[in-house]
């Protein structure tokens, strides 16, 4: 029982949520080297398959990117709360003193921070790779950093879903890579916009638009899903 008036705070909960999630990323770093490891091998292979035109290697280097950021993803997706399930601090979320939602947004963030930043760190040596033009680096970097994160919010309301379920790493991309459709066509086609001579902005505003109102609705819609999957 926690005295009355000695409740946690909103911040002191993310804050032993974050430190947790970061002392387990670190235990199993192994585990969270494989997206960048993953990303990594596709734009090789693609590079390797395409032989040595450098631009045919350019003109398909910001979809390749955007694929394998996207695909990498997906390898962290399915233990997001699996862990927590399994040793009964899921059900655990749902007694806190805070806000349910307020508990999901900080692991969404987390898992951000763990795979997906990596691999926007990665990207230019990958771009490189792909003989991407350096002017087009810095609209791949902002694509990036506006839709990973909304990336991350989808797929942890399709995790939450699919939580109570073993095995359900097939069924995670299949239910997830048809809502990711749209964060891939606006990301790719700002950079391919701005090499184009056209206005990109277009595009970055409406994955800009999507991560705010997936900021609001997602760890809401995330907090019901865990709800229903563990009633």
């Amino acid at each position: 029982m926690i005295a009355p008036g000695t409740e946690p705070g909103l911040w002191q909960t993310a804050r032993a949520l974050a430190t947790r999630d970061l002392r387990l990323v670190w235990r199993r770093r192994g585990d969270a080297l494989q997206p960048m490891l993953f990303a990594l091998l596709v734009v090789v292979l693609f590079a390797l398959a395409s032989g040595r035109d450098p631009q045919q290697l350019a003109a398909n280097a910001v979809a390749v990117l955007w694929l394998a950021v996207l695909l990498a993803g997906q390898l962290a997706l399915d233990s997001l709360f699996r862990s927590d399930a399994e040793d009964g601090s899921l059900e655990q979320w749902l007694l806190a003193p805070v806000p349910l939602a307020w508990l999901v947004l900080v692991r969404v963030l987390m898992h951000w921070l763990t795979t997906a930043l990596p691999l926007i760190v990665l990207s230019p040596l990958l771009a490189e790779m792909l003989h991407l033009p350096h002017d087009q680096l810095p609209m791949l970097l902002a694509s990036l950093l506006l839709g990973t994160p909304l990336l991350s919010l989808i797929g942890g309301m399709v995790a939450a879903l699919t939580v109570g379920i073993r095995r359900s790493g097939i069924l995670v991309a299949l239910l997830s890579l048809p809502l990711y459709v749209p964060v891939l066509v606006f990301g790719a086609g700002s950079v391919a916009a701005a090499a184009r001579d056209q206005d990109p902005y277009g595009a970055l505003l409406m994955l800009a638009a999507g991560l705010v109102v997936a900021l609001v609705l997602a760890p809401l819609a995330t907090a019901a899903a865990i709800r229903i999957s563990l009633s």
